[in-house]
């Protein structure tokens, strides 16, 4: 059955932006006017009034590009969020029916990884191409590193030392996914508009944040499960009994 996409944000440009969002550690926000990530572990925070301070890098959860409140926008996403979410209603548990649907050379750990901590090897992958295209050594502009893109912080919480080790990496993201997916009972809208945005967003908004890069986010990742699966290249496959229960964990 065709499931409801949010399709708001993909006309970007007509949607009004603010300051990105520097989201700390401890939970606390800040809107800042630009953000510079150096390689001595630190980054440089602008503030709207022209005022700058640097902290770092491992005070820093995650830089949000944007908050988009149009309130069409969260209509939209609550309206999608009703219908059943934007991804498949199924388990997100690793099943041997489902694998990494963008082929790598880093098949084997994504598997390994799934296997080890109970998440759907597909969704891993689909994560892994958004992130990185499946490049070891990618850094970016906010300083989230490797095929997962951990921010310090991340890499820092899951016993990560070098976030450009790609085993380590895989491992760190996938197990971080499971505590999201635990976390959200399973629903893979908010635990993937998580790895994005961060849990603290989720329960704030309660419910997918309304910024344009974690809906878009969470879009693109959807639609190339949803295409391996209309493809036939993973099984599709029933919910587990939490599913029947409001969840699909």
């Amino acid at each position: 059955m065709k499931r409801l996409m949010i399709t708001a944000l993909l006309f970007a440009g007509a949607l009004p932006a603010s300051a990105s969002i520097a989201v700390f550690v401890d939970g606390r926000s800040m809107k800042v006017s630009s953000f510079k990530a150096d390689q001595d572990g630190t980054m440089k925070l602008t503030m709207r009034n022209g005022g700058s301070v640097t902290v770092p890098l491992t005070r820093i959860d995650r830089i949000i590009d944007d908050e988009v409140v149009v309130p069409e926008l969260v209509a939209e996403v609550k309206k999608a969020v009703a219908q059943g979410g934007v991804f498949p209603r199924r388990s997100w548990r690793f099943h041997d029916g489902s694998g990494p649907i963008f082929r790598s050379k880093f098949d084997k750990t994504i598997l390994e990884a799934a296997r080890k901590f109970d998440v759907d090897a597909a969704l891993v992958s689909a994560v892994i191409k958004a992130e990185s295209d499946f490049n070891p050594r990618e850094v970016s502009n906010k300083g989230a590193r490797g095929l997962m893109q951990l921010m310090p912080a991340t890499a820092q919480r899951f016993g990560v030392t070098d976030s450009f080790n790609a085993e380590a990496n895989i491992y760190a993201g996938t197990r971080y996914l499971h505590w999201l997916l635990d976390t959200f009972r399973g629903n893979a809208d908010l635990a993937v508009a998580a790895y994005n945005a961060g849990e603290g967003n989720v329960w704030k908004y309660n419910g997918v944040p309304p910024f344009r890069e974690t809906v878009n986010y969470i879009n693109r990742i959807a639609r190339n499960i949803r295409r391996a699966i209309e493809s036939k290249q993973i099984a599709e496959f029933a919910a587990d009994d939490d599913a029947a229960r409001g969840g699909t964990r």
